[in-house]
């Protein structure tokens, strides 16, 4: 059954792709299974992260890069990250509508998905539709992330390079610095660039950039809306692309990702074993009974569980 699907998705069958990202955005055996079929076929398409403040228009700008990436004919996956519906927890897919006019071609596929409040979760979900995505052939994946501070830089730095969006002249710079873009940003970008002069606000951004790893990062301005500005950004990105493979640097940030990973997914892993752990404990109950009864503080409780966990576990390796 996975096989058969892992096989449709490396064909690029949408219908595929839309059950496989289904998959990885939930938990098992299933989605083990999933990635270990498609990881060997992973690593091809350049991912292109694009956050920044709520309003700047990244929906906007991401719909113009899928239409200049298909006129240079790439193939382009989209995970269009959402807030979640206060009702459903689901994505409310507003971006998705905005990009309503690529969704039906072959050569482009767009997901929403939910933030859910959850960036552990939501991170290891993205990293893995991206691979999905990737797997289906896609030359470029952009993530479009929901635009709400230090949430948007974590995500972010599951891709190849980052694309900040500003709005000129309303603050966004300072705010951007303040949640650590100017860290992580590789291309920033002032949207929306005719509703006052940008000058200001691309020397500010600029001002406060550094060169790292002989790349400094480049300050642009457009106005998505009319398509200004768009070709020169998709221009940048593969200049970015270009300096990365020619550097050696992809390759070397593809490395630092996966140790982030599996670190994350480690400890993911290992806390969820843990708590069942826990719970399995005789005196799991009475600890948890003394504690509500204010007989002993949470702190004393743990170190007593940990100290029983400690004392089974030098038992079972003697």
């Amino acid at each position: 059954m996975v096989s058969d699907l892992a096989s449709r998705v490396l064909k690029g069958d949408h219908r595929a792709l839309a059950k496989a990202i289904s998959i990885v955005e939930g938990a098992g055996l299933a989605r083990q299974k999933l990635i270990h079929e498609l990881y060997p076929r992973t690593g091809n398409a350049f991912t292109v992260g694009v956050t920044g403040p709520t309003g700047t228009g990244k929906s906007t700008l991401v719909d113009g890069m899928i239409q200049e990436f298909r006129k240079r004919g790439r193939k382009v996956g989209v995970l269009a990250i959402d807030p979640s519906s206060p009702f459903t927890g689901g994505a409310i897919l507003g971006d998705r509508i905005r990009m309503m006019d690529h969704s039906l071609e072959r050569e482009v596929y767009i997901r929403s998905m939910a933030s859910r409040g959850d960036v552990g979760g939501l991170a290891r979900a993205a990293i893995n539709t991206i691979r999905v995505l990737d797997a289906a052939g896609m030359d470029v994946v952009i993530v479009e992330t929901v635009g709400a501070g230090q949430t948007e830089v974590q995500v972010a730095t599951a891709v190849d390079a980052t694309v900040v969006v500003l709005m000129p002249q309303l603050g966004d710079e300072v705010q951007a610095f303040k949640a650590g873009f100017n860290e992580i940003g590789d291309i920033f970008v002032v949207n929306k660039a005719d509703i006052t002069n940008p000058s200001k606000t691309m020397f500010n951004v600029a001002s406060g950039l550094q060169e790292r790893n002989g790349w400094r990062p480049l300050v642009l301005k457009t106005v998505a809306v009319k398509g200004i500005g768009v070709a020169s950004l998709v221009d940048s990105i593969e200049r970015f692309q270009k300096f990365l493979e020619d550097h050696g640097l992809r390759e070397e940030r593809a490395k630092k990702r996966l140790e982030s990973e599996l670190i994350d997914a480690a400890f993911s892993d290992f806390y969820v074993e843990t708590v069942n752990r826990l719970k399995r404990e005789k005196s799991w109950q009475h600890l948890l009974g003394q504690v509500a009864k204010k007989e002993i503080d949470p702190e004393t409780a743990a170190s007593r569980l940990v100290k029983t966990i400690a004392r089974l576990d030098l038992v079972e390796n003697a």
